[in-house]
């Protein structure tokens, strides 16, 4: 979401960008969900899909340079945009709506290398690098700017990362015009599906929607010790699956659940690190899982069912890990539930707002059962949240038609940093096509992993950490999957298992030190040290930095294969997490000490083991005494004696 400041406006130039603004992102969303409902089609219109994208990208380039001040100064200062600002935006928008016009001729002019081409993909290549350095940051600016460069002179360059020579007045046009380049995939998956989603999610959450889900965990998980820390997890998981961005996800639910987690007894960092965990596995957790889901779809060129199916499962464990080690943190220092008039009975919060089900209900039906596209599905959900907010709300919360119009202005704001990446990567993905340097750096990883896929998933671990520091899960996943995903893909392993793969890798790095910035905002708000709540919350998210090269040897953990295979992988993982999870924690109905940890951990560690690294039949014996060994220690500690603190 977009973080800028809301201070009301003090001069006329003030309440000109703000009206730009407003009618900027309101035009930007309604054009993007038209396209969605096939409103041209059906009116008869005749349209390149290029021209709709060019039209998405024009009016994000005029928002972008409207909301993001040049410097950080002017922005902390609340100063308006200046001539500067106003003159880009300008220039975005008009570019944009010039190729939106004329596309059908550009097009065929792009070999030919004329004055106009060359003179409209530069600058337009150069607004959206400034766009994207404003709303994201120099990061993903260098790497679009190195791997270009690289494309430029790797033909000079000896050994496997050779590349074709391409000269610059081909490249340009190619990057820029060609379906190939930034008017392709992750240009049209954006402004289609994202926006969609996105917008669905604003009018649930206007709807009332955000509410009913924070009472609901309340009300489920408020009773239970440590309930605090639980409420966070449900709520958070829910928003996050829906909003898709991890900072507005700690913002939104953050503000009340770290308050009631210290106020219960936890730490400030444990609550921090708890709120960030939670919040950014949102994105992992399936039926929405904050929009990536579609664009994995999209590129493998698979149902987006299959996606979510497979994404069961390790997102299951990722919250069976978070959730014990928050129980089990409870229990260790006593930590109650929170306070009983806190709590609303659950049997109230479903009668006011058991209809929140139904949008999801809608999305679920149109996709799997009617077979229609995402952003199709996501209209459906938005129709049927709408409906609810209108007629009905929760709680004192209803909709006006205003803020239907509020909700297409935010989703519009929103929105422009996922544009800005969408399009940068489009860039990329035109590089690696055009100079064949995509096949290079596949050939050179695989390569690097010297026939080990082990150490080729470890390389590509430590590639995913340290791209995707400091960018937006969808960067992460989009600038991934076109350089590292592939040689995966060439070693031998599942497709979707690959990409899962660096999907959470790369989201991981939103709580990785050194640039943990979900970990940072986390602790902002609680007041804590922000090193110590991305260290204790790579402890709380351990999960997704050993499950991915789990399901990678075992793709039974993402429901492919046979039923028992299944089930056994299922049911092993899961207690294999909670036995390592309670190792970290240091409790299994009462305090564990340093050799009661170890074999804890070692048990769970066998539990873990998948079939693929030692063999089917040693596997076999390692899981069962795995089982043996942590069915022992949990009997023994459960005789031993009444726990006593608060049991769940």
């Amino acid at each position: 979401m977009s973080t800028t400041e809301t201070a009301v406006p003090k001069t006329p130039r003030h309440r000109i960008a703000n009206i730009l603004v407003a009618a900027l992102a309101g035009t930007l969303t309604m054009i993007a969900i038209s396209q969605a409902a096939d409103l041209g089609s059906r009116l008869g219109f005749s349209y390149y899909t290029e021209q709709f994208l060019a039209l998405i990208l024009g009016l994000s380039l005029a928002l972008v340079f409207l909301i993001y001040r040049k410097g950080k100064a002017s922005r902390a200062a609340g100063l308006p945009p200046s001539v500067l600002d106003f003159t880009l935006s300008a220039l975005g928008l008009g570019l944009s709506v010039y190729i939106t016009i004329a596309y059908p001729s550009l097009v065929g002019r792009t070999l030919e290398a004329s004055t106009e081409t060359l003179m409209i993909a530069g600058l337009l290549f150069l607004l959206v690098m400034e766009g994207m350095r404003r709303s994201v940051g120099w990061l993903l600016v260098v790497v679009v700017l190195v791997i270009c460069g690289y494309g430029l002179i790797g033909h000079l360059v000896p050994g496997i990362l050779q590349t074709r020579e391409v000269s610059l007045d081909s490249m340009a046009p190619y990057l820029v015009f060609d379906p190939n380049g930034m008017m392709g995939v992750t240009l049209k998956v954006a402004a289609t599906v994202v926006i969609a989603f996105v917008f669905f999610g604003q009018l649930l959450l206007r709807s009332g929607g955000a509410d009913f889900f924070n009472d609901i965990a309340l009300a489920t998980m408020g009773h239970r010790r440590g309930g605090a820390a639980k409420i966070s997890i449900v709520a958070s998981g829910l928003f996050g699956s829906i909003s898709g961005v991890v900072v507005s996800n700690i913002v939104a639910t953050g503000v009340v659940t770290i308050r009631l987690m210290t106020r219960s007894g936890f730490r400030n960092t444990t609550a921090a690190a708890v709120e960030a965990v939670a919040s950014t596995g949102g994105q992992i957790a399936p039926p929405v899982m904050g929009a990536v889901a579609f664009l994995m779809a999209d590129i493998l060129q698979k149902p987006y069912s299959e996606i979510v199916v497979a994404a069961a499962v390790p997102a299951l464990l990722y919250y069976v890990s978070l959730f014990t080690q928050a129980d089990l943190h409870a229990a260790k220092h006593g930590i109650r539930p929170v306070e009983g008039e806190e709590i609303p009975p659950v049997s109230k919060v479903m009668s006011g707002g058991w209809f929140f089900i139904l949008p999801f209900a809608a999305i679920v039906i149109a996709l799997f059962y009617l077979n229609q596209r995402a952003e199709t599905a996501a209209l459906w959900g938005g129709i049927m949240a709408l409906a609810i907010g209108l007629y009905k709300g929760y709680g004192k919360t209803r909709m006006t038609l205003r803020n239907l119009w509020d909700s297409a202005v935010e989703t519009g704001r929103s929105i422009t940093e996922i544009i800005m990446i969408s399009a940068a990567a489009g860039f990329i993905i035109g590089v690696l096509n055009v100079t064949g340097l995509g096949f290079a750096t596949t050939f050179a990883l695989v390569d690097l992993g010297q026939g080990s896929l082990l150490t080729l998933l470890l390389i590509s671990a430590v590639v995913c950490l340290i791209l995707g520091m400091g960018m937006p899960t969808v960067g992460v996943y989009l600038l991934l999957a076109v350089l590292v995903a592939p040689s995966l893909i060439e070693s031998g392993v599942e497709p979707i298992a690959a990409h899962l793969f660096i999907f959470y890798l790369g989201m991981m790095s939103m709580v990785t030190p050194p640039i943990g910035i979900g970990a940072f905002f986390a602790a902002s708000i609680a007041k804590a040290s922000p090193m110590a709540t991305a260290l204790e919350a790579m402890r709380y998210g351990w999960t997704a930095y050993i499950i991915p090269f789990l399901f990678v040897f075992s793709p039974a953990l993402l429901l492919i294969g046979e039923p028992v295979e299944i089930a056994m992988a299922v049911t092993t993982a899961i207690l294999g997490v909670y036995a390592v999870s309670a190792a970290f924690t240091g409790w299994l109905h009462g305090p564990l000490g340093l050799v009661g940890r170890a074999v804890t951990a070692v048990a769970g560690i066998a539990l873990l083991l998948p079939p693929d690294i030692a063999g089917q039949q040693a596997a076999v014996w390692i899981n069962g005494t795995g089982f043996v060994t942590l069915a022992l220690l949990w009997g023994a500690r459960r005789l031993s004696g009444p726990v006593t603190y608060n049991t769940p």
